[in-house]
């Protein structure tokens, strides 16, 4: 099944999001080489695909997991929960209509 990980960041988290990236973006790529991964990015802080210095408010990933046990699992192990870049991560089932 298909889940949402909604992330809203700290304020000023670019920094720590930029310290933790490597990290967190290996943890993606292997759920894309199992082909689990539906999409990820993190949300501009400002109307621009490179925020700069504005950074990030949050991220979204859609990837597939067994159950909402494991997708709550995976999320809360993610690098940026260890950095203190998010203030908030919410998982939900999400179900794919279209395209």
């Amino acid at each position: 099944m298909l889940y949402a990980i909604i992330s809203q960041d700290i304020e000023n988290s670019l920094k720590k999001r930029k310290s933790a990236r490597p990290d967190h973006i290996a943890r993606l790529n292997q759920l894309k080489d199992e082909d689990r991964l539906i999409l990820a990015g993190p949300h501009p802080a400002i109307d621009s695909i490179d925020p700069g210095e504005a950074g990030f408010t949050g991220s979204l990933i859609v990837a597939e997991f067994e159950n909402l046990k494991e997708a709550r699992s995976w999320a809360d192990a993610d690098p940026y929960v260890a950095a203190g870049v998010y203030s908030s991560v919410v998982v939900k089932t999400f179900n794919k209509v279209l395209p």
